[in-house]
């Protein structure tokens, strides 16, 4: 088990006063048997009032309107939580299923369904041509295959910063050849609803021991979940090549993108010219061990 601090900052300046609607804040991960929260701090300014809920999907959500007009607005995320290794390890599955097609029982495929769909067009095709490039023998385990295409994003992409707002399609990420984590998730995500598969776009922070060695490190950061029978739920990080890493902390999943934003809202008023600035540092406190 290793504990992590994380502190993450979100920081909007105007070149006028605005007033400020409700915002809405997916920073904090949801207590389960992978994250214990330990100690969990919000620090706003403006000051405001904040209510609590979970969205329809479970994700924890932190409705804050900020008071009064201001000329900049810093939300400040600390958390102190403990991460449970959880290794895509070998397991003994009753039935493993193939890649083409993927086999949900009916309860699970009744409620897996909005998953399934996909949720962007395919109009060129390219989707699915590049998709179909992937598809190997067809008795391949579903998990060797996602394995596979994991690593093939993480290795045919050039990962690229990207801070303007919003994700592009994977028609346009194929075109590109490059794109930043949340263009390569959500690539993950589309291609596999072609094939049968319940994928969710995910979104938290990543652990890394220095800012340079992991790609998405020093921001929130996203990647691809995928519903396995026997399995459940299991992470995918193209951008890293990585699957099932105590390293990904998970705070939010929705069927797109723009359902996971860490923070949305409105201002009112013309704020002029606009800035944004977010940092997030993930850091080690201590590991131990944690008996079987």
């Amino acid at each position: 088990m290793a504990r992590l601090s994380i502190h993450h900052e979100t920081r909007y300046d105007y070149d006028r006063p605005v007033g400020f609607g409700a915002h809405r804040l997916l920073i904090r991960p949801r207590d389960s048997h992978a994250c214990r929260i330990v100690e969990a701090s919000l620090q706003t300014s403006p000051p405001g009032h904040t209510r609590w809920t979970y969205d329809a999907v479970g994700n924890c959500v932190c409705w804050f309107t900020p008071l009064g007009e201001a000329r900049s607005l810093t939300i400040t995320s600390r958390l102190l939580i403990d991460r449970y290794p959880a290794p895509l390890s070998p397991l003994t599955i009753d039935d493993p299923h193939t890649a083409s097609p993927i086999v949900y029982g009916r309860e699970d495929r009744t409620l897996l369904e909005p998953f399934i769909a996909p949720a962007t067009d395919d109009d060129d095709k390219s989707l699915l041509r590049w998709l179909r490039g992937h598809i190997s023998q067809p008795d391949e385990p579903a998990v060797d295959f996602l394995l596979r295409l994991n690593s093939a994003i993480h290795d045919q992409f050039e990962y690229q910063t990207r801070f303007e707002e919003g994700v592009q399609t994977p028609s346009r990420t194929l075109a590109r050849g490059a794109g930043t984590c949340r263009d390569f998730a959500w690539l993950m995500v589309e291609a596999l609803r072609r094939l049968g598969y319940a994928a969710v776009f995910a979104t938290g922070y990543i652990y890394s021991p220095s800012v340079a060695a992991v790609r998405g490190a020093g921001a929130t950061h996203a990647w691809c979940e995928v519903f396995l029978p026997d399995l459940g739920w299991t992470e995918f990080d193209p951008t890293n090549g990585l699957a099932e890493s105590s390293d990904l902390i998970r705070v939010a999943a929705s069927r797109t993108p723009a359902q996971a934003q860490p923070i949305s809202g409105t201002i009112v008023g013309d704020p002029g010219r606009s800035r944004l600035d977010v940092t997030v540092d993930v850091q080690l406190v201590n590991t131990m061990t944690v008996a079987a």
